[in-house]
This record gives C-alpha cells, structure tokens and sequence, in this order.
C-alpha cells in the first residue's frame, strides 16, 4: 500500500511546518477509478498536504496543532467532482455531448495524437488547420493523412491543442520531458524584496487574505477554491467573452465572489491593477508570456505590490521548449505516458486507446498549487520577499506515474451513491438548488467550508469588500 504520506515528506523541506504527524488516511486502499495508477493516494496526498498548510497557517497565527483526516475513497471521488453535481435534485447537466475535435486519432505514421477542440474557437482552429468537416469520419480521414509529430507541432503553431500518445520512456527522453526532469513538483521562486507582513489571529486559517483568481478549467480554479475553503476572500474575475465547460463553473466556485472583467476593455487593466495593488495572492492560468506582455508578469506584479505571492499554473512546465504551448489534462496524460500505460497499450497497438476516466491531473495540481500558496504565505511572514509558485499539468502526471500501480486495475471498488450523498451537500445558488461535495479534509479546529454559494459569472462587481 502506497502512503500518501511520502510525497509529502519530500514536499515538507518546503516548510518545516507541515506536520505529517498530524495527517491521518483513512478509507482504506485504490483502486477506486478503473485504472493501474493510484488515483485516490495522489488525491489524499495533495487534498492533505493543502489541508496541512492550512493548518501550518493557521498556527503562525497563534492557533493550536490540530489533526487533519482525509478519506481516501472521498479524495478519489473529488477527482470528477463536476460528475456529482445535482441541480434542484436532478444530475447537472453534463457538460458536453460527443465533440469530434476532442478524440484520439490515427495518423499516417501508426501513431495516434489526441486531439482537443473543446471550446468553439478550438474546434474551429482543428478543422480549419485540417480542412475538414466536424464529424467523426472526417477528422479521422484527415488526421491519417498527416504524420503524427508533424501534426502535433502543426497544432501548437495554431496556437491549437494535441498531443502524441507516447511512451514514459520515449517522454523522458523528449527535450520537454528532459526540462520537467529536474523540476520540484511544486515550486517556490523568490521574486523579489518585500518586508514582512505579519499573520496576526484570525478566526480561520486564511481569514483576511485576498485572492485573486485568473483562472479557468479546472487546476486554477480548484487551487482558488481551495484557499476559499480555509476562510480566503476569493475575488474569481471573468471576461464576457471567455469560453467555459458548463458544469465546471459550479464545481469550482465555491467560495468565491464572480465578477466580470475584459483586459481588451479601455479601464479592463487599469482595473486590474488596481485589484492587484489590495490582494496577498494572485493565481493564474494563462499560457507562458500571455500576461507578461500585459506588464503583469511575476517581477513586475512583485514591484506592484510588493509581498505578494503569484500561482502560475500551466500544461507542460514554465521552462523547455513546450513551456508557451496551450494544453490540457487530457493531453498531459497523453504525452508522459500516463494513457498508453493505462490502457496497457504499446506505442502503436491496434486497439484504440484511452485516457483515465478522471482528472488526476487538473484537480491534484490546483491542490498542490494552494498548498504552495499557503507554503509561500508563510516564506513571506518569516523572511519576507515576493514569490511565486508553479505547477504544472505534466509535471502532475508525472508525480501520479511514480507513485507506483495496484496490482489489478480490475477489482476496482467503484463509487456507490450513498458514499456520494454522505460527502455531498447543497445550498440555493444563482442556478437553482445545487448539490456538490464538501470539501473533504476534515480538520479538528477549523473545518473546511465555503463561506459563500458558488456564483455564476458576472453576480458580484470586480473590487475588494
């Protein structure tokens, strides 16, 4: 059996603080997805260390040791949060039908890439880049036309997405692979000189702080509602025109007040500065150097407002040569080496592979990025500074594939509905009665919750209370 508890040794020399003592797995052992890899201990691992750095926080604030549990099948079940939703006592919508662009294909070469147009403008950059119809039949026909690789690299230079099944070793050995070799799974970076600021009492961990949440689907906004969890005011802001997964704007605004704002607009970066200039941490999602050419980059947010602490979290890794590419869970799983082996395929087998049926990646990065929040939280109470915190998709997927296997994927538990219905609660939102599960660390002294509903975008204004 795996303990969760390993990872996080390695991850403590980030603090002294968190108190692996004081974390306890219960719900016994995976598999509970239907896949080789240890889905629920990746989940107690990054669901409790946050919880630990919540607890490490709240200490620093003159708040006593207490003990954190976490369920392991519970962990495992928050991995496809978004499928438990309920709307007014029925299953919430599911967040699309069948979309041809987002599929794994053949190319010429016997190789197969996994495609993902999404979203509108996505779907229409893979059939534009292809010249073909948005059906099955066609995009098929049209990727056995190209090579694998050629097709991969023709995608990112359209500023689309795919990537190439590969294997682990064949990942290891490619010059992104390589760059995400030698990079901590969560990173802290010092970006600047600030004075302290004092952690003074508060009622909860993160009472107080403010977060501000550039992000979307699903790592970044699982980090913010994370931080919401343990008493953050998250301010999440949202462009008019942004393109969203339906059921994934509930399943991670909890906590959270939603309001809109357009960089594009005439005031849209003013007002962000301004927002800036009043908050403790600011996470975003965007690809690398797309908010840096905006003057928002992390030096330049550090002069801004010096003290604070910047999340970046991206698909591939911030340094190497697919740093700048856009990405996406599936695709991380895709190019390390994670679908091939859970389907326990070869390279080029015959049968169609496919990926896990979760999101280990995205939700297991957005934890282990609150986690290095909390972490950089405290770096900056003690010595000071400005800093920022990385995670990445890949670098994620990599972490879950050495967490070794269950011997057979086959006897997986599956989740039963009454374990749902103890873990989940619900609550009247701008949508309707909405049923979701609770967080799912349990903490002795200050129990994780969400202070507020989760929020369609555009219910609140863009400023601080």
């Amino acid at each position: 059996m795996y303990d969760p508890r390993e990872t996080l040794a390695a991850l403590s020399s980030l603090d002294p603080a968190l108190d692996l003592e004081r974390l306890d797995i219960a719900g016994g052992d995976d598999p509970v997805h239907p896949t080789p890899f240890r889905l629920g201990a990746a989940a107690s691992a990054a669901i409790g260390g946050a919880a630990l750095a919540a607890a490490a926080v709240w200490q620093r604030r003159g708040g006593e040791p207490q003990q954190v549990e976490v369920d392991l099948r519970r962990a495992a079940a928050a991995l496809t949060s978004f499928l438990w939703l309920r709307l007014d006592g029925a299953p919430y919508p599911a967040p699309q039908g069948e979309v041809p662009t987002m599929a794994i294909h053949r190319c010429a070469d016997g190789r197969w890439i996994h495609l993902h147009g999404a979203l509108p403008h996505l779907r229409d950059g893979t059939l534009a880049l292809l010249g073909c119809e948005d059906r099955a039949a066609s995009i098929a026909a049209a990727v056995a036309r190209w090579n694998s690789f050629e097709l991969e690299d023709a995608l990112a230079a359209a500023g689309q997405c795919g990537a190439v099944l590969r294997s682990a070793d064949e990942w290891a050995a490619h010059p992104q692979g390589i760059a995400l070799a030698g990079a901590p799974l969560v990173e802290l970076r010092r970006i600047g000189d600030a004075p302290r600021r004092a952690l003074g009492p508060a009622a909860r961990p993160l009472a107080g702080l403010r977060v501000l949440d550039l992000t979307r689907i699903l790592a970044g906004p699982t980090c913010a509602r994370t931080l919401a969890e343990h008493g953050a005011d998250v301010l999440r802001l949202v462009a008019p025109h942004q393109q969203d997964i339906s059921s994934f704007v509930p399943d991670t605004s909890h906590g959270k007040r939603v309001a809109w704002l357009d960089l594009d607009a005439p005031a849209g970066e003013a007002t962000l500065r301004g927002l800036l200039a009043q908050c403790d941490v600011f996470s975003q999602g965007y690809r690398g150097g797309a908010l840096a050419a905006r003057g928002f980059g992390p030096e330049a947010l550090a002069a801004l407002r010096p003290g604070i602490v910047c999340v970046s979290i991206n698909a591939y890794g911030h340094e190497g040569p697919w740093a700048a590419r856009r990405g996406w869970e599936q695709l991380a799983q895709a190019c390390t080496g994670v679908a091939l082996e859970h389907c326990g395929l070869g390279v080029a087998a015959d049968a169609r592979p496919a990926v896990i049926p979760a999101a280990p990646s995205d939700y297991c990065s957005g934890y282990l990025a609150a986690l290095g929040a909390m972490f950089a939280l405290l770096r900056q109470a003690g010595d000071g500074g400005s800093w920022e915190v990385r995670v990445s998709l890949a670098r994620t997927a990599q972490w879950l594939r050495g967490l070794g296997r269950v011997a057979d994927a086959a006897v997986a538990r599956p989740l039963q509905p009454a374990e749902i219905a103890g873990w989940s609660t619900s609550r009247d939102t701008g949508w309707g009665r909405l049923g979701y599960l609770a967080p799912v660390a349990q903490m002795a002294l200050t129990p994780a919750s969400w202070e507020r509903p989760s929020a369609p975008p555009g219910s609140h204004a863009a400023q601080w209370e």
